[in-house]
């Protein structure tokens, strides 16, 4: 597979990574419980398939770039470990509903800074 094509898999899945993390952080803030979640088995699907995407077509990228797996690689496989095992914090505690909805944008930007700037 191309380059391009690694490419527009990685941000599909980002863009539904942060959908999902989204909903549940908004939904939590309004006072919504996991127990009364009516789209839990979608959103939870949804986080999963995306993270799978986010790994399968980053490992992908790397591979076409042929630089091998150096720290910032690891750092940005650090980084969406936390992220896609936290976006779904908000839904066990409420009152992470409003900080998440910060967090999340700021995880992602730091994520980006690494893949374009590459620091290390």
């Amino acid at each position: 597979m191309s380059y391009t094509a690694y490419k527009l898999i990685h941000i599909v899945g980002i863009l539904f990574l942060f959908t999902a993390a989204g909903g549940v952080a908004l939904y939590a803030a309004n006072g919504g419980t996991k127990e009364g979640n009516v789209g839990r088995v979608w959103v939870s699907a949804i986080h999963g398939l995306s993270l799978a995407l986010i790994f399968i077509s980053g490992f992908g990228l790397v591979a076409r770039l042929g630089t091998g797996f150096q720290p910032w690689v690891w750092a940005k496989v650090a980084l969406w470990l936390v992220i896609g095992g936290v976006a779904l914090m908000p839904l066990r505690k409420q009152s992470l509903g409003l900080p998440y909805l910060v967090l999340f944008p700021l995880l992602g930007a730091v994520a980006a800074f690494l893949a374009l700037f590459k620091p290390f």
